[in-house]
């Protein structure tokens, strides 16, 4: 019994400790950031919000 409580709690530990890392180009991630401080504040301003097709390709 106690095997299988120490095979059990190594079964729930191991996936606990996979850490999975996404790295996004710093430039990129900036630039997006700027351009939704831009549209916040042109909606904070009164202007009408951006239509769907204003975003840039990569």
């Amino acid at each position: 019994m106690k095997n299988w409580s120490i095979a059990l709690v190594l079964a729930c530990a191991l996936p606990a400790c996979v850490t999975i890392n996404i790295y996004f180009p710093a430039a990129a991630a900036e630039k997006a950031a700027d351009k939704i401080i831009d549209d916040v504040w042109q909606l904070k301003n009164g202007a009408e919000k951006p239509s769907a097709n204003t975003v840039e390709p990569q």
